[in-house]
């Protein structure tokens, strides 16, 4: 009981700011930025594995890809008819790999961070302004 309120007040004060100082307080062995941009490749193949294998050992999700349709009259049609492909939802073993493999990513996305004396939360809020700006316009 104890360990799901600890759970609940840490999802409730984290912030990304909290999260990076404590990564630049424990990173020691990867701290060349050699190692953490290796490091964020290595986590993403980690991730993009472990999508792949919900679909191919654990078969709790599916991939249905086809051509997306670009040709509509507006932007929100087109964005409505957009689709991500995915069939079915990830089971609880294959959302827990996935979520633990995208942490240690943001692990080294913080690190990279770090290392360049960027602030991940400044990074994240500009983007976030671009966003609201643009909104569908954007592109993305």
């Amino acid at each position: 009981m104890d360990t799901n309120l600890n759970t609940v007040n840490i999802q409730q004060n984290l912030s990304l700011n909290d999260f990076q100082n404590l990564v630049e307080d424990v990173l020691i062995r990867h701290k060349s930025i050699l190692d953490i941009t290796t490091k964020l490749d290595e986590y993403t193949t980690r991730i993009n594995r472990a999508v792949v294998k919900s679909v191919t050992s654990c078969g709790c999700i599916e991939i249905h890809a086809m051509k997306q349709d670009y040709n509509k009259e507006s932007l929100q049609e087109m964005k409505k008819s957009m689709s991500n492909h995915i069939k079915g939802e990830l089971c609880p073993s294959c959302k827990e790999i996935i979520e633990e493999e995208i942490g240690a990513y943001m692990f080294y996305l913080s690190a990279l961070c770090n290392a360049l004396n960027i602030n991940l939360c400044d990074s994240l809020i500009n983007e976030y302004k671009n966003m609201k700006a643009l909104g569908i316009f954007g592109l993305k």
